[in-house]
Order: structure tokens, then sequence, then C-alpha cells
């Protein structure tokens, strides 16, 4: 508790008077500074660190007083344990902030190169067309090709390293990473306010903050997640447990903490939807969509690199048939890339991967739960239920009489 309050340490007391001309007269201020006293400052115990901190500030007799408690405060025994989820907690807000810039800088650069990219395009179709309209020959003829054939060159080179990065997709992966970093964040702060932190919990913090950074990496050199996987699976961006043999209680009765026979029949039914509808759902969707994405990063190079063959070859022999291909395939590439990048298709599937690993993410926190012999040592069945249907877009009487036959969400 540190206390400032007024008596006879800092005393400061004053009348002024100040002569200035108004109208002939004389106006005359009085200043009377408040008692300010500064008792000795008493070091507040550090056995765990602090917080939350309450500011009160009580302005009577110009005395403010400023309170120092931590609901935290006596909780802990061992102030080393604090000190480590402390530096996991810090650790964690400097991830968002990185992960929130790089994920603005990579929406930029899928911006700024499929304009680039589409100007380079459009000026390269058009000098294959003035190339052939121009009735002159030589030099005015070479120049227009070199640069229409340039430029289709340079545009096949950006638009192949584009297709395997995947700009929109890496923005995507970056915004998810900051939102859930923003939500462990957030899950840290309240357990180190409420309750003691063991060295578990540290442990637990650990390993969710290594699962995140390895299921959103931040560098593009060989770490980058790969954009044209071969199979679509959930992103997972949480610890892998071992799975434990299903074990029901002694005699199938299950009671306590919030659970009872019911609610976890509920559960398992739940869980099962989940994995029957919604993550194959979405697994199906995101399959489509890199289907269709492998399409698009095929045809782009190719209508390009055509079009740049096309243009080398006006002013021969195949000079009509060069400048339609020239042409041509300028124009239709405007259009494939413009539908790959700013249809942001990579993103697309990216989303649709990240919805059925939260969907699986959800399956596997009911049956970790239910599987649990000790009804004591699993999450508050009220609270778990609760939980499922502010998650899933529904209160509980629709999450009790949910149907086989329909999807768990109805949020997205």
């Amino acid at each position: 508790m540190v206390t400032v309050q007024s008596s006879s340490l800092f005393l400061y007391k004053g009348l002024a008077q100040f002569h200035c001309p108004r109208r002939g007269g004389i106006v005359c201020a009085a200043i009377r500074a408040p008692e300010i006293t500064m008792d000795p400052i008493s070091s507040p115990n550090l056995s765990g660190g602090s917080l939350i901190e309450e500011l009160s500030l009580r302005k009577d007799a110009s005395t403010y007083t400023i309170s120092s408690t931590s609901t935290h405060a006596d909780k802990s025994p061992d102030p080393v344990v604090d000190a480590k989820f402390y530096a996991i907690m810090e650790a964690v807000a400097d991830r968002v902030e990185m992960h929130k810039n790089i994920g603005e800088q990579r929406d930029n650069w899928n911006r700024l190169l499929l304009t680039s990219l589409n100007t380079m395009t459009l000026a390269a179709a058009t000098m294959t067309g003035l190339a052939a309209a121009a009735s002159v020959t030589g030099g005015p003829l070479l120049a227009l090709k070199l640069s229409s054939t340039v430029l289709y060159s340079a545009a096949t080179g950006i638009l192949m390293m584009m297709n395997k990065i995947q700009p929109s997709q890496l923005a995507e992966e970056q915004r998810n990473a900051t939102r859930l970093f923003k939500q462990l964040h957030f899950e840290l702060q309240t357990k180190f306010s409420l309750g003691k932190v063991t060295i578990n919990d540290v442990n637990v913090a650990i390993e969710r903050v290594l699962a995140l950074d390895k299921a959103y990496p931040l560098p593009l050199l060989g770490a980058m997640l790969e954009k044209f996987p071969s199979l679509v699976e959930p992103a997972v961006w949480w610890p892998q447990q071992k799975q434990r043999k299903r074990q029901g209680s002694a005699g199938g009765k299950v009671e306590g903490n919030g659970w009872n026979p019911k609610i976890e029949e509920e559960m398992r039914e739940l869980a099962e939807v989940l994995k029957r509808k919604d993550v194959a759902e979405y697994l199906r969707l995101g399959k489509k969509a890199l289907d269709f994405n492998r399409i698009l990063a095929t045809s782009g190079p190719l209508l390009t690199a055509l079009g740049a063959l096309g243009s080398a070859f006006i002013g021969t022999s195949l000079g009509s048939a060069a400048v339609m291909v020239g042409v041509i395939t300028g124009a239709l590439a405007t259009v494939v890339n413009s539908m790959q990048h700013g249809g942001q298709v990579g993103m697309v599937f990216e989303m649709y991967r990240s919805n059925a690993g939260f969907f699986k993410l959800v399956q596997e926190s009911i049956e970790s739960n239910i599987n649990e012999r000790d009804v004591e040592t699993r999450e508050n069945g009220e609270v778990l239920e609760l939980k499922l249907a502010l998650q899933l877009g529904r209160n509980i009487k629709e999450l009790k009489q949910l149907s086989p036959s329909e999807f768990g969400s109805k949020l997205f």
C-alpha cells in the first residue's frame, strides 16, 4: 500500500497580487496552493507480482491515496512460478503484435503485387496489338516486340512466385494467429488473477504457445505451410494429447460436478455430429477451394508465357496468329489472376481449413471430458454445456434438442 497524504513535509502557502490595468482599476488574484505531504513509501510484498492494480484517487483535503492490491496476492507460494508465468504472458502479448503487423504486411503484398501484375499484363497485351497495327518495321517494331515480351516474361515470374506463397492465404494465417494468441493471452490473464498458478500451468502454457508457433509460422523460407497439400486436413493449433481409452465410471453412474448421464449422452452425441457433419463439410469445401486454386495457379503463368511467345513472333510468317495469341492470352491472364488473387481463393481455403480445425478442437474437448473416469476432474458439465452452446451459436435448449441430421454449428 502506497499512501500519499497531505501534512507538513511540503508546505506551500502564498498569496500573490497581480496589478492589471482594466478600466483604471486593479484586479487582485489570490492563489493558495494545497498542502501536499509525502509519507515514507512502504514497499509492497513482492512475493508474486501484481496483475491488477487499483488506483483510488480520493480528493479530500488534497489527499490522494494510491492502493496497489492484487487478487492474486498470497495465493501462489512460489514467486519463481509466478515470474515464469508472467514471462509467458509477455511473450504471448509480443506475438500478438508480431502476427498482426506481419498479417497487414502480407495483405499489402497481395494487393500491390496483383495491381502490378495486371498492369504489366495489360501493358504487354497493348504493346502486342500496337506492334501489329503499326505499319512500321525495323527499330520501332522491334522495340514494341521486346517490351511486350519482357513484360510478359516478368509477369510470368511474378505470378509463379505469388502462386507459390499465396499472399492472401499468408495474411489469413496471420489473422488467425493474432486472434488465437489474443485469446490465449486473455485466458492466461484470467488464470493469473483468479487462482494459484502451478508449475503445471506454466508447462501447459508453454506447450500452447509452441503449438501456435508451429501451426502459424512467421518465416516464409523453410517453415512456410504447404499451400497445395495433397491431403486436406483441419488446422491444429493446440497441443496434441494422448488419446485415453474411453472409460465410464463404475456401474455406469455419472453424477456430480454438473454431470449426469443425460448430459454425458448429449455431449457424446454432439461430438459425433461435429465429427460427421461440420468437420467433414468444411474439409469438403476446403478440397473444392484447393482444386479450384490449383487450376487457376496453373492457368495464369501458362497464359502469360504463351503471351510472351506470341509477342516474340510478331512480324514473322506467323504474324496474325502470333498477334492473336499475344493479345488474347494477355486478356485471359488478367481475368484469371484477378479471380485467383483478387478473389483471394487461397484465403478461402485457409478459412475452411481453420473452421474444420475449430470444430475438431470442440470435438476433442468434449471427448477428453467424457472419457475421464473421475467426474470431479472434468470441467464442470453445466459450464461446458454453456460454453459449447455459445461457441456453436445456439442456446442451451437448442443444444439439447440437436438432431443428428443437422449441423452442430449455427454460427458459421
